[in-house]
């Protein structure tokens, strides 16, 4: 049997582990001296750079959905600190600088949250919609991305109404799983959000209008059923598992022309399945 990390040895010590790297990254941030956007204004910029909304309450699987009703509720809650924020050329947008620690005492209610590659639920869950939408827009600009972290390469969910491609996710836990994005243009970009009851609603904005445009899809996406490594094996000892593939491009068009200029692979998904597939849906054997 492997040996326990420190953080898995209870959740006090998981606790501890948490505080500490929250701790090293306040210590980063203090000594890099990086430059946060946090200026906002109520005053939308001229340009629509991309706009999207997602549907809040999604049923997802088994989950409680009243952990959906809540993450309505921190949904509502955080985007009142981004609305309407301004990030200026040489500044860094970071999720967590400006929404902060999610707490009780704050509103926050009990939320979905992934907890080693499972469902799990805590104070402030279901904020990774929110970055979810902003990477999104993010992706339709020439915005430089320079912190993002996905699920660990799991489909931890049944498709609901997917409208972006499988990939394109975020993950973050306050503070030292971040989402940021750093404005190297000598343009100034904006973001708008805004929760309308039903959907979760985003624009980026900007002063001017970008050189490029982008086009995001998905390319050779199909699930396979593969032998797992040694360690892997489920517990019932079958000793396969699905996974999804597929690759996610990002296509860069020249504005004024509309000429072609690159595609660039943005994500590579083998994504194991953590749901049983429908019988509809063809799986190859790998």
């Amino acid at each position: 049997m492997s040996r326990k990390l420190f953080c898995e040895i209870s959740p006090f010590t998981y606790r501890l582990s948490m505080e500490k790297e929250i701790l090293k990254r306040k210590l980063r941030d203090f000594f890099h001296k990086t430059v946060f956007a946090h200026e906002r204004t109520s005053d939308a910029l001229p340009v629509l750079v991309y706009q999207h909304k997602s549907l809040i309450r999604r049923r997802l699987g088994n989950v409680d959905m009243q952990l959906q009703e809540n993450k309505a509720i921190n949904l509502a809650l955080a985007v009142t600190h981004i609305h309407g924020l301004l990030i200026r050329p040489g500044e860094t947008f970071s999720v967590w600088k400006l929404v902060g620690r999610t707490t009780e005492r704050k509103g926050y209610k009990e939320g979905l949250t992934i907890a080693k590659g499972q469902p799990s639920k805590g104070i402030g869950g279901g904020l990774c919609q929110l970055s979810n939408l902003i990477h999104w827009m993010i992706l339709h600009s020439d915005l430089t991305i320079v912190e993002h972290h996905h699920h660990d390469g799991l489909d931890l969910f049944p498709d609901f109404g997917r409208q972006i491609p499988f990939g394109t996710g975020t993950s973050i836990s306050y503070n030292y799983i971040d989402y940021r994005v750093k404005n190297e243009t000598a343009n100034t970009y904006q973001l708008r959000l805004w929760v309308d009851g039903e959907y979760l609603c985003g624009e980026l904005r900007a002063a001017e209008l970008q050189p490029h445009t982008f086009h995001i899809h998905a390319e050779n996406e199909y699930f396979s059923r593969e032998r797992q490594r040694v360690g892997e094996a489920s517990a019932e000892g079958m000793g396969d598992a699905v996974y999804r593939n597929g690759q996610v491009y990002r296509d860069v068009i020249d504005r004024v022309s509309g000429r072609h200029l690159e595609s660039q692979l943005i994500r590579t998904n083998h994504a194991k399945v953590m749901y049983e597939l429908p019988p509809s849906i063809t799986i190859r054997e790998q």
